[in-house]
């Protein structure tokens, strides 16, 4: 008889559930993972909320740190028993996407109506990570060995919201005493924040209206902070800046008003930089986009995986440039993972992040 997990999976819109599931089959190119710890993405509430659709019965999460239990027949240079973790994005390093060195595309559609969602399997198309073991595919392209001396809850924002963060930074092409506003200082706001300051931006606006935020981005690099519900961000943003506008502006929520007000703060010829996962069409105002005359450069990003892009991470961590153990706010056992989407979906208590542990 098969051995069975415990996994958190997606039943209908409206509901994630506790279940049981088989261990999976550890293929020549895989590696099974024993889950330490791993954590509930906003986008996780965009699938339990049906905004973003997956096969029912698909176990959820794409966040995981752990222990390695198996490995494929091929795969080398690593050891059972050794701590890891792999990207929320999983590129096989074979694919055109990747030989084109767009790691983040690898694994094109997802069969769901979306045309470029790439190398995001885990929780997407294949099983993730809230459960006792996660299957990671392709291991020896995406499996990255945890330093010593750092503990899951330090490497827990490495997979997916620290890498989406600084990507947003990354794509906004920040420099040295730029000027940046990221717009929504949640947990993937605040590592743009973070992102944008190791990248040498020395003015960060941080726009935010919940107070535990705003003191948790000032610590994160934001120079000001603009609460939304007190005055008009864009109105604000250019009061500070002269009128000149910002360089690099980063949308991290996912919003109409939010990209709008992204639009409207760079100068002529600045970068949005959008992170945010959308759940209906956006509208480009002719006004703010100069009816294309603007010199404006609007890039999204996929986050990037892959284990060189997770050492990096490690690394940042590793050296005390940044410490993103403030985020996590709360703690769950997988036994409690619906309360946790609970919490979190509803983003009571002041929760930034949960850690789930199975």
């Amino acid at each position: 008889m098969a051995q069975k997990m415990k996994a958190a999976v997606f039943v209908e819109p409206g509901r994630i559930v506790l279940d049981e599931k088989p261990l999976p089959d550890v293929g020549p190119l895989d590696a099974l993972v024993k889950v330490t710890t791993t954590t509930i993405c906003g986008t996780d509430v965009h699938i339990l909320k049906g905004e973003y659709p997956v096969a029912r019965g698909l176990t959820i999460g794409h966040e995981p740190v752990g222990v390695i239990e198996k490995l494929g027949s091929a795969v080398q240079g690593y050891a059972e028993g050794q701590r890891v973790i792999a990207g929320a994005i999983t590129p096989s390093g074979t694919s055109s996407a990747c030989l084109c060195g767009c790691h983040s595309q690898d694994g094109g559609p997802t069969g769901h109506g979306f045309k470029a969602l790439g190398g995001w399997r885990f929780g997407n198309t294949i099983d993730g990570a809230q459960a006792e073991y996660i299957l990671v595919p392709d291991a020896m392209a995406n499996l990255a060995p945890i330093p010593d001396g750092l503990d899951d809850e330090q490497v827990l924002m490495c997979p997916d919201i620290m890498s989406t963060g600084f990507s947003g930074a990354e794509s906004g092409a920040v420099k040295i005493g730029d000027t940046v506003a990221v717009f929504a200082q949640g947990p993937i706001g605040l590592c743009a924040t973070a992102g944008a300051r190791l990248m040498g931006a020395t003015t960060i606006f941080g726009v935010e209206t919940v107070p535990a935020r705003m003191d948790i981005a000032r610590r994160m690099g934001a120079d000001h902070i603009v609460d939304f519900r007190a005055v008009d961000p864009v109105e604000e943003i250019m009061r500070l800046t002269d009128g000149r506008g910002v360089d690099v502006a980063i949308e991290a929520l996912g919003t109409q008003a939010t990209f709008e007000a992204a639009l409207r703060v760079i100068r002529p010829g600045g970068t949005l930089s959008s992170l945010g996962v959308y759940s209906s069409d956006l509208r480009l105002p002719l006004d703010a986009f100069a009816a294309g005359l603007g010199d404006h450069t609007i890039r999204t990003t996929l986050c990037p995986g892959g284990k060189e892009r997770m050492r990096r991470l490690m690394s940042v961590i590793a050296s005390g440039r940044l410490d993103t153990r403030p985020l996590v706010t709360h703690r769950f056992a997988l036994d409690d993972i619906e309360a946790a989407y609970d919490l979190f979906s509803h983003q009571r208590d002041g929760v930034l992040k949960v850690a789930i542990t199975p």
